[in-house]
């Protein structure tokens, strides 16, 4: 079986690329360009593709650390046809329901403790502001009782959690790379004791260890969009978010001081990441899908 991309999967990939390299796209660009609408049929007005096609596109945002609801609008559209900007929430065990950004969106595609999906207009949603880790994505509780919203098939919920853990992994699997890229290169010019830090054996130990748990990630998302397979996805969040987290925290270790300044903006890819680990499906969720999966 040939796992490598096509000659189409490869231009998309470096197209969007390239794109995000040269300058950073507002949501209008995103959306003009169809990074919502990959899974929408053709007849529909979308692209016609399939979820490694949209696994690819999702790892180039997160390796451009791009905002907004991302994956929630791409999941609203292609699974429930949904226009406008959307978040996955889930609700959880215990604890208030944090919505990002909740005042920009449209819907919100509320995961039950049951499995169940309420699709609820956030307009109707009653909420406050709430701390947040990552500044650049914003949080709202969710106050008093829930409102009922329209409540989704079975099978369309089962496709929005797993399709959102899946692209939210592709996220983190970019911000993985990002992460390697970023240390590496500060590596190469930082110079200490007369040479630059990345010819000390520490140094380059480090980012070979974040080169290879970025590759692991990246290879297993890929694999799980191919497949599908519940378990697959479960193990791809797993690896792509301790990919992104200590990707993200030995690149602030290459840095030293210097990686906790506003002026660098690395410290941002940790917080990134937090975030991202939280949204899709958490780990002790992956770890329950793995162990049920078993």
């Amino acid at each position: 079986m040939d796992f490598r991309l096509t000659e189409d999967q490869g231009r998309l990939r470096d197209g969007l690329r390239q794109a995000l390299t040269d300058r950073r796209l507002d949501w209008e660009e995103l959306t003009g360009i169809g990074v919502f609408q990959l899974r929408v049929p053709e007849q529909d007005g979308g692209l016609g593709l399939g979820l490694p096609e949209a696994v690819l596109v999702f790892e180039e945002a997160g390796r451009a650390v791009l905002s907004g609801p991302l994956v929630g609008t791409e999941v609203a559209a292609a699974v429930l046809g949904l226009g406008g900007r959307a978040e996955v929430v889930r609700v959880p065990a215990r604890g208030p329901v944090l919505v990002p950004e909740l005042p920009g969106l449209d819907h919100v595609l509320l995961l039950r403790p049951d499995d169940s999906l309420a699709v609820l207009p956030a307009a109707a949603c009653d909420a406050s502001p709430a701390p947040a880790v990552d500044p650049d994505r914003p949080l709202w509780r969710l106050e008093g009782d829930l409102p009922p919203g329209e409540r989704a098939s079975a099978p369309q919920a089962r496709r929005v959690a797993a399709d959102a853990t899946l692209l939210t992994a592709a996220l983190q699997s970019g911000l993985a790379a990002r992460a390697v890229a970023e240390a590496v290169a500060y590596a190469r010019t930082r110079e200490q004791f007369g040479q630059p830090i990345g010819a000390f054996q520490a140094v380059q130990h480090l980012c070979a260890d974040m080169l290879a748990r970025a590759e692991l990630a990246r290879v297993a998302v890929y694999a799980a969009a191919v497949s599908g397979d519940p378990g697959e996805i479960a193990g791809a969040k797993l690896l792509a978010d301790e990919a992104a987290v200590r990707g993200a925290r030995d690149c602030l270790q290459v840095h030293g001081g210097m990686g906790f300044t506003w002026e660098a903006r690395v410290h941002r890819l940790l917080k990134r990441a937090w975030a991202w680990e939280q949204a899709g499906a958490d780990r002790d969720r992956c770890l329950d899908a793995l162990a049920t999966h078993l």
